[in-house]
């Protein structure tokens, strides 16, 4: 399979940044997308909503679906997933795209900050995939891709920023543990992470960084999209990333995803150069 068209896919925080690339990456193949996230009302600081990502979808060529829906919210998600089905007839893949950061120490990480890492980034990755499996079960080619990283106990990747990175973590955990339960019934779970920094509005989080020192998200987009048009029987439990995948998939030249070809590119977090 090489095309996504006539697919459905429920992706959470995809009104900005790599969730909206791989929407709009699916939606030129003439998918269907339900744009899941909170951001319904424009925030000047914070670009983009549910609705400007469904306009941007069906201007791709697909047909979207925005809706409203915080993932830390069971009842939200499984109406989020019904209205999904309604609309679609079912679910074909799930892209876990939405997280929390926050990059301080431990005497500098407010517990509410902490635990809505938690609650958006590993809870959220697991309602969400409990609330879509019953409709993946039943899909021809069912995918679940998660954006995180490959596990590490690494003391250096937790030092620097123990909340953040165990809600990072957790969300890889979470994989593991679905891509084991569910591979054998032939759901693809599996997980997809940046080399580079991503020229998204995570970067503000991240001091001395520019984003000329990433990448923009359109590789996330084409990489996803190169995951998910493959076979879904025997392929999970993979903790994948993203020029790994394109350079597999035929791609030599990764230049025109820079977003300054000019500026040296900072290699993303939890990966070893």
């Amino acid at each position: 399979m090489t095309t996504l068209s006539g697919k459905t896919l429920f992706i959470t925080g995809a009104s900005r940044g790599i969730g909206l690339a791989i929407a709009l990456r699916a939606a030129r193949d003439g998918a269907n997308v339900v744009i899941a996230a909170k951001s319904d009302v424009s925030n000047p600081r914070l670009p983009g909503t549910i609705h400007t990502a469904a306009s941007a979808v069906e201007a791709a060529g697909g047909k979207a679906l925005a809706l409203k829906c915080d993932i830390r919210e069971e009842e939200q998600v499984h109406a989020a997933v019904a209205a999904a089905v309604d609309a679609f007839g079912g679910i074909d893949i799930l892209v876990n795209n939405a997280s929390a950061i926050w990059l301080r120490g431990t005497l500098d990480t407010p517990m509410k900050r902490f635990d809505l890492m938690q609650q958006v980034n590993s809870r959220g990755s697991f309602l969400c995939a409990q609330a879509c499996l019953p409709q993946l079960l039943k899909a021809p080619n069912p995918h679940i891709l998660t954006l995180c990283p490959p596990p590490s106990l690494d003391p250096k990747w937790w030092g620097p920023h123990t909340g953040y990175t165990l809600a990072k973590m957790g969300m890889s955990f979470v994989t593991l543990g679905l891509a084991a339960e569910f591979g054998p019934q032939g759901v693809a779970v599996n997980a997809l992470w940046p080399r580079t920094l991503i020229a998204t509005d995570a970067l503000n989080m991240i001091p001395g960084v520019a984003a000329g020192n990433g990448r923009t998200p359109a590789i996330m987009g084409d990489a996803a999209h190169a995951v998910l048009t493959r076979a879904a029987a025997g392929f999970s439990g993979n903790f994948l990333v993203d020029d790994e995948v394109l350079r597999q998939a035929g791609v030599t030249d990764f230049s025109g995803y820079a977003v300054d070809p000019s500026m040296p590119l900072f290699p993303d977090l939890f990966l070893d150069a």
